[in-house]
């Protein structure tokens, strides 16, 4: 049996997790086990609810506990420090989005990996929603520009534009096919105007526009559209309520094969986002 513990249990998608493994049992062989956070309101309403056996106050105190964790804190700012020592003792990692806020993060988070060969999957919801596929279809011809729109507030608590900006540049990676960018590679041109921001940069061949809305009381539905050569395909992007299933999937299938997510595809968003905050940060 895979032993699973949890960092970050605030997140509502912790509840989708512990759903999966223990309510739903979709992957034979694999159980959420401990919470860390230590005794509180939530993570009791976590064990009770979901058949948890165990909860230990800091991340670190899951070494030796379990085989794989789920780093599911809200802040992408914290995920290197709760995940580094967890992939040096050889604990396969899933980081919730986004895996870190800077490429210097980024870049430890592989690296431990690398030094406990081990697992470290991190991936946006978005990468796999249906509307996908017709996003991707190349029938068309090569991509010329994207438009990604969507939630994201620069001023958010959990730091800032990256905590549901990272599924906007995520989702034009997967459009993409995961090209790798390099730091300084192409500087973005960042324009805020009250609740919206607008970042255009180029992603290899391609210009894309990310329109990031701070959210109201309703939030503006995630969007893509996708010029190619031979025409325009354009949609909203969905979530249904399973919608961090795949993420889940995605991580069990690295972890049984014994492989991670490649450098490239984990780093190179990151490098994206680092450069539209750094340009906020400069105009503020």
């Amino acid at each position: 049996m895979k032993r699973i513990g949890f960092v970050g249990t605030e997140n509502s998608h912790v509840d989708h997790f512990i759903r999966f493994l223990n309510t739903e049992e979709r992957h034979a062989g694999y159980h959420a086990e401990v919470l860390s956070g230590g005794e509180n309101e939530r993570n009791t309403k976590l064990a009770s609810g979901g058949g948890i056996t165990a909860t230990v106050g800091e991340p670190t105190e899951l070494i030796g506990q379990v085989d794989g964790a789920i780093v599911a804190t809200r802040d992408g700012g914290k995920h290197a420090e709760q995940a580094i020592p967890l992939l040096e003792a050889g604990v396969a990692v899933l980081v919730d989005k986004p895996l870190a806020i800077t490429v210097d993060e980024a870049d430890k988070i592989i690296a431990a990996a690398e030094k406990g060969n081990t697992t470290i999957v991190s991936s946006s919801a978005l990468r796999f929603v249906p509307e996908m596929e017709q996003l991707k279809d190349e029938s068309n011809g090569p991509v010329q520009h994207i438009t990604v729109a969507g939630a994201a507030d620069p001023d958010s608590e959990y730091s800032g534009l990256s905590f549901y900006g990272i599924h906007h540049i995520e989702t034009a990676f997967e459009i993409l096919g995961n090209p790798t960018v390099q730091p300084g590679e192409s500087k973005p041109y960042v324009v805020r105007d009250g609740d919206r921001t607008v970042a255009t940069v180029t992603i290899g061949d391609a210009v894309v526009t990310f329109v990031f809305v701070v959210p109201g009381e309703q939030k503006v539905p995630f969007h893509a559209s996708v010029v190619r050569s031979g025409g325009v395909t354009a949609s909203n992007l969905t979530l249904s309520k399973d919608y961090n299933a795949p993420s889940l999937q995605q991580f069990v299938e690295h972890w049984e094969a014994g492989t991670s997510l490649a450098p490239d595809t984990l780093r190179s968003p990151i490098v994206v986002l680092e450069s539209i905050m750094k340009e906020l940060e400069a105009q503020a």
